[in-house]
């Protein structure tokens, strides 16, 4: 009998939502793809200090 009354009480709860998941993962990827710009940024800036150097050699 305690068995009956544990599958009815499971049968009201719900199971986890995968949306909160997929929008962690989606921040995660928009994370991602921020520091990649803000890195490729970074490393033109030094790109183009490091061809003014050259020149001026």
């Amino acid at each position: 009998m305690e068995d009956f009354q544990q599958v009815l009480g499971s049968l009201g709860k719900r199971p986890k939502s995968s949306t909160s998941n997929n929008k962690k993962r989606k921040w995660r990827e928009i994370e991602q793809l921020k520091e990649k710009f803000q890195l490729e940024k970074e490393l033109k800036t030094f790109d183009d200090s490091l061809e003014n150097m050259l020149k001026e050699f």
